[in-house]
C-alpha cells in the first residue's frame, strides 16, 4: 500500500511564458519540499529539453518511471507533455485543443517525436502547435506506442479546453470522433471542480483528473491526484491502470485550485474590469465596450449540463480545496508572495512539519500555530473547511480568495464540501 501525490502535466523552461529557472533537478527538489512522488518529465516534444531528460533522467527498473540520475530520493517522473492542435472542424469553424499525453518508454517518445514533426516545428515552442485534428493525433499517438495514454487539458478553458466557449466541443465524441473510446480521463482544470462537472453525466465514464499546468516551480501541486496504490512497487501501468479503474480504494481524491480562483471562471472582460455571474445575469455584451463577453468556464458547464448543482454520482472520486502555502502565508503577512519573509515562514513550516501537504492537509492546528502564528494556522483550518470568501477570476485574471473573511464578499460563495470530511 502506497499513497502518492501525483501531478501529471507540467511544463519546461522551453515552454511558452514558463520561468527559465525550471530545471529537472530543480523539479525534483520542490517535489520533495511539495510531498510530491510522481511528477511529469514534461515537454518532451522539445529538442532541447528532451536532452536534458536524457542527461538527468534514467530509468527505474522496468516501472516506465524514471528517476534522477545518482539521486536516492524518492521523486519519480513520467514522460509526459502537452500538445496543442489546431484544425477545421466539422462546422468549419478552427478548433485548438490542448491534449496531455503520457508514454513509458523514451524509445517510443522520439518514434512519436519523429512522427510529429511532420504536422509542426517540436523546437518553436515546449507546448508544439501541431496542424492535425484531435482524432488524427491519436492514432499518431497510438501508432508510436499502445500504451500511451492520452487526456484532454484543462477542459473547460475558452481558447483552449475540448469543452472551451471559443473554440471546443459539446461531447469528447464530437471532438475525438471514434478514437473518443481511447479516452479515459479529463483534466478538469484550475477554473472548475469535480463538482462542477459532476452535474454532466456523459462525463460519468471518464476520470476527472487535477494538475497544476505549472510554468514556474513554486505553482507545482496547486492542483494534483492522490493515489493508494496497492502494490509495493509504484510503475506506470500501476498509475494508468488506477486512473482508468476509477476507484475510490486506489484513486483516493484530487487536489483542487478553488475554481473561482481560475483564471476563466465567470464570464468578463479584462481590460473593462467587468464580469457576471452566469447563473444571475444572461447578457453576454460587456457594458463598458459593447463588445461580447469572453464566455468563461461556469457558463460553459451550465450550457452542457442535465443534472442540479450538487449532483454527486455514486462513482465519483472525493476532491478537495487547496491553496499553495506561500499564497496563504503571503496572504496572512500581508507581503509580495515571493517576498524574504513569506519565504522565511514558508521554510520554517515545512522544517518543523513536513512538506508542503502535510502542512496543508494534516498537520495539526496547535502544531501549525507554534510554527507560525494564529491567523496563519487560522487561514489554514478555514481552507480546510472552504470558510473563505471568494471572488471569482474572469477572463485571464485570477480570482482572489479571502481566508480570513476581512472583507465583506461582493458575492455569496455557493456552498461547498469542506476538506476535513475526507482527511479524518
Amino acid at each position: 500500500m502506497m499513497e502518492i501525490i501525483a501531478d501529471l502535466h507540467v511544463h519546461s523552461r522551453y515552454a511558452m511564458a514558463c520561468s527559465s529557472n525550471i530545471t529537472i533537478k530543480g523539479m525534483e527538489a520542490t517535489a520533495q519540499e511539495k510531498g510530491i512522488t510522481l511528477l511529469s518529465a514534461a515537454d518532451f516534444t522539445h529538442p532541447l529539453w528532451i536532452k536534458e531528460i536524457e542527461d538527468n533522467l534514467e530509468e527505474d527498473g522496468s516501472t516506465g518511471l524514471y528517476r534522477v540520475k545518482g539521486s536516492s530520493s524518492g521523486v519519480r517522473f513520467v514522460l509526459g507533455t502537452e500538445l496543442s492542435t489546431v484544425y477545421t472542424g466539422d462546422d468549419n469553424k478552427v478548433k485548438k485543443i490542448h491534449h496531455c499525453v503520457l508514454m513509458s518508454r523514451l524509445d517510443r517518445v522520439k518514434v512519436l517525436n519523429d512522427m510529429l514533426s511532420k504536422y509542426g516545428n517540436l523546437s518553436a515552442d515546449g507546448r508544439p502547435t501541431l496542424s492535425v485534428n484531435a482524432a488524427e493525433l491519436v492514432d499518431i499517438i497510438k501508432s508510436a506506442d499502445q500504451d500511451s495514454f492520452i487526456f484532454p487539458a484543462h477542459a473547460w478553458t475558452p481558447w483552449f479546453g475540448v469543452f472551451g466557449s471559443m473554440s471546443g466541443f459539446d461531447s469528447l465524441k464530437d471532438a475525438y470522433k471514434e478514437r473518443a473510446k481511447e479516452i479515459y480521463a479529463i483534466e478538469t482544470g484550475l477554473s472548475s471542480d469535480p463538482k462542477m462537472n459532476w452535474r454532466i453525466s456523459s462525463l460519468d465514464r471518464y476520470a476527472l483528473i487535477s494538475n497544476s499546468d505549472f510554468h514556474s516551480l513554486p505553482k507545482m501541486g496547486r492542483e494534483a491526484n492522490v493515489f493508494d496504490i496497492k502494490s509495493k512497487t509504484l510503475s506506470y501501468r500501476g498509475i494508468i491502470e488506477a486512473i482508468k479503474e476509477k476507484s475510490q480504494s486506489t484513486f483516493k481524491r484530487t487536489i483542487e485550485f478553488y475554481p473561482e480562483e481560475g483564471k476563466y471562471h465567470y464570464d468578463g472582460h479584462r481590460n473593462c474590469n467587468f464580469s457576471i455571474d452566469p447563473q444571475k445575469e444572461s447578457s453576454q455584451i460587456c457594458p463598458v465596450c459593447g463588445k461580447k463577453l469572453v464566455i468563461g468556464v461556469l457558463h460553459r458547464v451550465n450550457d452542457l449540463a442535465d443534472r442540479p448543482d450538487g449532483y454527486v454520482p455514486k462513482s465519483a472520486i472525493p476532491y478537495v480545496h487547496l491553496i499553495p502555502l506561500i499564497e496563504v502565508i503571503g496572504y496572512v503577512m500581508g507581503k509580495s508572495t515571493y517576498s524574504k519573509d513569506v519565504i522565511a515562514q514558508r521554510e520554517k513550516l515545512i522544517g518543523a512539519l513536513g512538506t508542503e501537504f502535510d502542512v496543508l492537509m494534516h498537520a495539526d492546528y496547535e502544531a501549525i500555530k507554534a510554527a507560525s502564528s494564529d491567523e496563519i494556522a487560522q487561514a489554514i483550518q478555514n481552507m480546510r473547511d472552504d470558510k473563505v470568501t471568494l471572488e471569482p477570476g474572469y477572463d485571464g485574471t485570477y480570482g482572489k480568495i479571502d481566508l480570513l473573511n476581512r472583507e465583506k464578499p461582493a458575492r455569496p460563495k455557493p456552498k461547498q464540501r469542506g476538506i476535513s470530511q475526507f482527511l479524518q
